[in-house]
């Protein structure tokens, strides 16, 4: 049984500082900017035009 690949090193390094956001860590963060930060966003995920509402909301404040 060829067991050579176990001896090869990695390639490359981690990224140094914190780990990046998550998506769903976003999704917290935004609805903490439009002061929706109580409401479990999963449920809020299952009714499509609130949702769709909700994204618009962020959406434009991201515009400058």
């Amino acid at each position: 049984m060829y067991t050579g690949f176990w001896r090869g090193k990695p390639e490359g390094k981690r990224p140094l500082g914190r780990s990046r956001c998550r998506w769903e860590d976003n999704i917290k963060m935004d609805l903490q900017e439009v002061e929706c930060g109580g409401m479990d966003w999963i449920d809020l995920a299952q009714d499509r035009d609130r949702w769709r509402a909700l994204v618009n909301v962020v959406m434009n404040l991201r515009v400058p």
